[in-house]
């Protein structure tokens, strides 16, 4: 009787209870990976300039999405805090500072996209076409990001009561809208007029807007211990601390992506516009291999916590050993697929001769470190779980911006060779390694061990 009553996560059989709650976050996130790179598939047919754009533009659509998440994660933190106690006071509270927060951020970012983003890309090329369409295609993405804001808040507030089934269906409906207005608003399709590169801009957010829209339907009919009245709302210094302190930390982790971008486009720009786009089409297609690993961590997180909770050490460390085999398992598939079907992926974006040139070599080489990226996300999972978010956003930190920006620049003015500059995103994934096990021997040391005791 005792087991019929424990929750799921402390008595299913482990290898059938990751599968369980890992299997619909990965399909979600191959459907987002999907989304991330149909925008990309299309605009190539109009030119690899117009490619190289949507490359440029990718730093500030992140920087979006590492803002909207990371603040969403210390909403969803205060959130599920305030429903375990059944302060239903603070869950309001959180709620509605939770939205006023995110509401400022999508304002800023419009008014910085209607009034810099033509200083973005002249500062980074004098290409006109590639400057027209990365102004084009950015200002629309960021003026009207309104959507991404919004869909995120309300994924989060459908997260902190448990409802991940309702998240998964948004982030697949909006996915699937861009899907579908791509091709119809880029080219002339069905009656519609041929928009280029606005057509992909527009399609982004109309995604972006109707999946917010089923976010809010959610949260209205299915999430009632959520409330999205504001009135009498004031905002609440102490609340929006509570959700910054959680939040920025995960803002500045997921950030660091966006500044390694840009970063490294400076440094590919120099040897030609060819290899900046080769550099988008990279992480298009890789995040078809790291997003189910980022969907089956967010499946191993929960496993983790609730068993070292339940002080349970055997049922955590068959969880880590199972989830870093299965990420090491789709990394070295992954890798495989790179270095066999090179050619035939970067088709996919109409590649040019000295696309192929570029793009080939350097798609080879950087999947070399793909098997040694699948351990060290599979231990930042553990890091998460236990609390020790520190550590992955120190790895995070000196793989992208302490090893590799450094040695891709130097590796660049060294050899001039933009082909070897591709070795340094190996080196980058050792350094991580190192870092990974000397970080995970600690914990296991120091918080895993003892439960043993």
């Amino acid at each position: 009787m005792e087991n019929t009553r424990e929750n799921k996560m402390g008595v299913m059989p482990v290898g059938r209870l990751l599968v369980s709650m890992s299997l619909p976050m990965m399909a979600s996130m191959l459907v987002m990976a999907l989304y991330n790179i149909v925008d990309s598939m299309f605009v190539s047919r109009i030119s690899e300039n117009a490619l190289t754009a949507l490359s440029l533009a990718f730093p500030v659509q992140n920087l979006m999405v590492a803002l909207s998440a990371g603040l969403g994660v210390g909403l969803n933190a205060v959130l599920s805090r305030a429903l375990g106690a059944k302060d239903h006071e603070s869950v309001k509270r959180a709620a509605t500072n939770g939205v006023l927060l995110l509401v400022i951020c999508a304002v800023s970012f419009m008014l910085i996209g209607a009034t810099c983003t033509r200083l973005y890309f002249e500062a980074q090329t004098d290409i006109s076409e590639i400057v027209e369409s990365g102004v084009t295609y950015t200002t629309i993405v960021t003026v009207g990001s309104m959507g991404l804001f919004m869909g995120i808040f309300f994924e989060r507030l459908l997260q902190s009561t448990g409802r991940t089934v309702y998240t998964m269906i948004c982030q697949m409906t909006g996915a699937i809208i861009n899907i579908v207005l791509d091709p119809i608003l880029i080219f002339d399709l069905l009656g519609m007029p041929k928009m280029g590169v606005a057509g992909a801009a527009l399609a982004t957010i109309l995604g972006q807007w109707i999946g917010a829209s089923v976010g809010l339907l959610f949260c209205i009919r299915k999430n009632p211990e959520v409330s999205l009245s504001l009135r009498g709302f004031r905002p609440d210094g102490r609340m929006i601390r509570r959700i910054l302190t959680i939040g920025v930390p995960s803002v500045i982790m997921q950030s660091i992506g966006s500044v390694m971008t840009f970063l490294m486009n400076q440094i590919l720009i120099a040897f030609s516009a060819t290899a900046v786009a080769v550099f988008g089409v990279y992480f298009k297609l890789q995040s078809f291999v790291f997003m189910p690993i980022f969907g089956m961590n967010n499946g191993t997180v929960p496993i983790v916590a609730y068993n070292y909770g339940a002080r349970k050490p055997e049922r955590m460390m068959q969880a880590i050993r199972y989830s870093i085999t299965a990420a090491i398992a789709i990394m070295i598939v992954g890798a495989t697929v790179f270095h066999v079907a090179t050619e035939q992926l970067l088709s996919i974006f109409d590649a040019s001769e000295e696309m192929l040139r570029i793009g080939v070599p350097a798609l080879r080489i950087i999947s070399l470190s793909f098997p040694v990226a699948g351990f060290c996300i599979g231990v930042g999972t553990v890091f998460q779980a236990l609390g020790y978010s520190i550590y992955s956003m120190i790895n995070s930190i000196v793989r992208q911006l302490a090893v590799l920006i450094p040695c891709a620049y130097v590796i660049g003015r060294i050899t001039g060779d933009v082909t070897m500059v591709w070795y340094s995103f190996v080196i980058a994934e050792v350094f991580s390694l190192l870092l990974s096990v000397i970080f995970f021997r600690r914990i296991y040391k120091n918080v895993i061990k003892p439960l043993w005791a």
